[in-house]
């Protein structure tokens, strides 16, 4: 056997060194130190649990805990040395530590595999991202809730198929994201109770022969149970695949705002400015103000979704147990988090930075007939049958748009033409305020109800 062979812990059943193009291309260490808290964290509760159960001696567990005390003090102050000959954060750390404290370090890794040990390492670590990403989103749907707070009486042309459809507030529309949101907290809320199961104990597939104590390392790590087959524990990735969903679904959130903030910004719009601080100018064009972060954003939501992909292509046909490829969950998983986690904080405060000019929202709800149910609705409290209704005001409608005029212009005599039960009272109901007003009930947007939906709002945001 080579020197060269010797360093690796497998390297008894070998006969010659694995060549360096090898090395480059099975090494994760690049990539997966990033979980080096999480891999000390998970060692350390083995550690305990081994000591406990007599597995190993006192001695051994206070060298261990002198020794990761040492390692973590590297890490962070950055003095540890990283090897690519070592493969993972896991071997790095586990060789640092017996260099430091001897055979205590070599005793670490009883009754435990490399596969247990970074099922927990990845668990541990998407445990922290999701509270980490629970946190910003409560962020982000508070910012939401201050600007519809601002802007609750602001009105503003509500759409359907892009078409000017009814009034509603900009306070209303925002509050509506501030849903979508509180839906994407609840799934990473639930997708923890999943992450959070240990599979270490495990082993390698088939359990061990140590007499360990799983729940006892589960309790030392915060985990709300153990995952109860061996083989299921190492292999499964689904947890991973459910938390890039719900980052999928939030990013495609995201991407539903962006897609407006883009739009209501354009001149030809003009319903919001963004601060300068998230917007870059034109290298050419001199008077270009570019609303570069959500159409960045709206572009990173892609690549979240092939992140989804990558991960249910990576475990659609493996067998029982764990396979090498599992190898490759680390970085879409670590990107996915990094995008969702950026493209939150940079939002909350974007959000903040939104300047509404509700001249122009207002002046949009003169173009597209925009009360035109309102009206309808009129009829029918005068007894009319709501299809006869529909189609009277149709009328008007077009009548209205061969004059070039919206409905609160059309005259007494012109909209009784339509439909003898029009009374003089009709105009109170064609006025954007009054359309607004009419829609008093939970989930309207009438600005008393978005006023409402707002203290509630910040209720559930505790």
């Amino acid at each position: 056997m080579t020197s060269n062979a010797n360093q690796y812990t497998w390297a008894g059943r070998f006969s010659e060194p694995v060549s360096d193009l090898v090395k480059r291309y099975t090494a994760s260490v690049d990539f997966d130190q990033r979980m080096w808290r999480q891999d000390i964290r998970g060692s350390l509760a083995h550690a305990r649990m081994l000591a406990r159960q007599g597995i190993i001696a006192a001695a051994d567990l206070a060298d261990i805990e002198r020794g990761m005390t040492i390692v973590t003090e590297e890490i962070e102050s950055g003095k540890f040395e990283w090897s690519l000959d070592l493969e993972d954060v896991h071997l790095n750390i586990e060789k640092r530590l017996t260099a430091l404290v001897g055979d205590a370090g070599k005793r670490l890794h009883t009754g435990r595999s490399r596969n247990d040990q970074v099922a927990t390492d990845i668990r541990l670590y998407l445990r922290d991202a999701i509270d980490d990403i629970l946190a910003l989103i409560k962020d982000f749907r508070s910012a939401l809730v201050n600007l519809a707070e601002k802007e609750a009486a602001t009105p503003m042309p509500g759409f359907t198929h892009l078409q000017v459809a009814q009034p509603v507030t900009f306070g209303h529309h925002m509050l509506a994201y501030f849903e979508m949101f509180g839906r994407d907290a609840e799934r990473y809320a639930d997708c923890r109770k999943r992450v959070a199961r240990l599979p270490l104990g495990a082993a390698a597939l088939a359990g061990t022969t140590y007499p360990i104590d799983r729940a006892f390392v589960a309790e030392q790590l915060g985990f709300e149970g153990v995952c109860e087959n061996s083989l299921d524990a190492v292999s499964d990735r689904d947890f991973a695949i459910e938390f890039t969903a719900a980052c999928s679904l939030l990013m495609m959130h995201i991407s539903r705002l962006s897609e407006e903030l883009v739009m209501w910004m354009s001149p030809r719009v003009g319903f919001i400015q963004i601060a300068d601080r998230f917007c870059t100018g034109s290298s050419i064009m001199p008077q270009k103000k570019n609303p570069d972060v959500p159409e960045l954003a709206r572009g990173k939501t892609g690549r979240v979704y092939g992140q989804l992909m990558s991960l249910l292509t990576l475990m659609k046909s493996q067998p029982l147990a764990y396979n090498k490829d599992n190898q490759e969950d680390k970085e879409p998983l670590f990107d996915a988090v990094d995008t969702v986690t950026d493209t939150l904080r940079i939002f909350a405060d974007m959000a903040g930075g939104i300047t509404v000019r509700a001249d122009n929202m207002k002046a949009a709800l003169t173009q597209g007939f925009a009360t035109a149910t309102d009206l309808a609705d009129y009829l029918v409290k005068k007894g009319l049958p709501f299809r006869d209704a529909h189609e009277a005001v149709g009328h008007a409608v077009k009548a209205a748009e061969a004059k070039g005029v919206d409905l609160p212009q059309l005259t007494l005599d012109e909209l009784k033409a339509f439909c003898p039960q029009v009374e003089a009272d009709v105009f109170a109901v064609l006025t954007v305020e009054g359309s607004l007003a009419s829609r008093n009930h939970v989930g309207g947007t009438a600005p008393e109800q978005v006023r409402a939906a707002i203290v509630r709002a910040r209720q559930r945001l505790g």
